[in-house]
């Protein structure tokens, strides 16, 4: 019995983690779907309002600035959508060419009309639906005045409904940023006595890191704009911040470790190189441990400064005594990460 059980038990673990982390999600869009439903048949819809209950299936992805920008870029393509279609149909009969014709508009016209700063296909395929009605004029209505109340509906209740906790969201993305750079750091100082295969692997492995960093700076941003939508995060407002100034300063660091990673790449396993790197492996596993604190306490909200001043006190050491190219070389990505965690974003709260 306990070796059936044994199994059974981390995937009951896996499944309360995914219901914990996704129910409230999925919470907000049933009340939401559900509300928009009835209010369209209090205001009179006289057959399923589907289109109001599409709203917010599509729009509520996660927090509440991404309904708002969704609903308004369902709710303006869908306008624009069915008055192509409706002002086509009008002139030509349905046909390829007129297909192509209301389609290409539809993306011409999604261009222009852009909520969230990505192109508006919400047009275009509003504007091919039209073609599905046999009677165009009474399927622009329904589709226009349903999808209208669909999205006010989202954008009263999204922000009220489970919100997100953009604090709790970026202090997860602090942490990762910080293992993901750390070890960026310390494995590529490991990679340079670990042979010419193992320092082009871990260039490999400190891009995927790096392009890790740039998406949660693009996470915290999306959660500091979700702030303002968020009435019942708002006492949390100003850590929010601090916490996304930190996370971007974070990303400031990433071209110095991928510096780092290629000059490691480039250089490792040159036989006219080898006294030199032979050095060079000596000094700077403690300048990297000792920048890597750096980081870490700039990321965790703490104050850098001694970490900083103590790194740099150990890269003017290493300075000292080696002033030959390649030391100079893989130098200057440390002096530029220290600088990057000088700035007073990236001090404490």
């Amino acid at each position: 019995m306990s070796e059936i059980a044994g199994p059974r038990a981390p995937r009951g673990r896996r499944a309360r983690e995914i219901v914990r982390t996704e129910g409230p999600a999925a919470a907000r869009i049933v009340v939401t779907v559900a509300v928009a439903w009835q209010v369209a048949l209090w205001l009179g819809a006289d057959q399923p309002p589907v289109f109001a209950a599409i709203v917010p299936l599509v729009a509520l992805r996660g927090d509440p600035m991404t309904a708002l920008g969704t609903s308004l870029q369902r709710a303006l393509g869908v306008v624009a959508g069915v008055v192509i279609g409706i002002a086509v149909l009008n002139v030509l009969r349905p046909s390829t060419v007129t297909l192509a014709l209301v389609v290409a508009l539809g993306l011409g016209i999604g261009m222009v009309l852009r909520a969230g700063g990505a192109l508006n296909i919400q047009v275009a395929a509003s504007s091919l639906l039209v073609f599905a009605s046999t009677s165009p004029d009474a399927y622009a209505l329904h589709r226009v005045w349903e999808t209208a109340e669909g999205a006010v509906v989202t954008i009263l209740l999204a922000p009220l409904l489970w919100p997100p906790d953009p604090h709790r969201v970026l202090a997860a993305v602090a942490d990762d940023c910080r293992a993901r750079l750390t070890r960026a750091l310390v494995g590529t100082v490991a990679a340079m006595g670990a042979g010419p295969a193992a320092a082009r692997d871990n260039l490999t492995l400190v891009n995927g890191h790096i392009e890790a960093v740039r998406a949660g700076v693009a996470r915290a941003r999306e959660a500091e704009r979700a702030m303002r939508f968020n009435p019942l995060r708002r006492r949390h407002r100003d850590l929010v911040h601090l916490q996304a100034e930190r996370i971007a300063a974070a990303d400031g660091l990433t071209a110095h470790l991928g510096t780092l990673a290629a000059e490691a790449a480039a250089l490792t396993g040159r036989e006219d190189l080898a006294p030199d790197l032979a050095r060079a492996r000596h000094r700077l596993p403690e300048l990297a441990s000792l920048t890597a604190r750096a980081i870490e306490d700039t990321l965790a909200g703490d104050d850098p400064r001694p970490a900083v001043a103590a790194a740099r006190n150990n890269l003017d050491a290493y300075a000292r005594a080696d002033s030959r190219p390649l030391a100079v070389a893989l130098r200057r990505p440390f002096y530029q990460l220290l600088n990057g965690l000088d700035r007073p974003s990236a001090g404490p709260a």
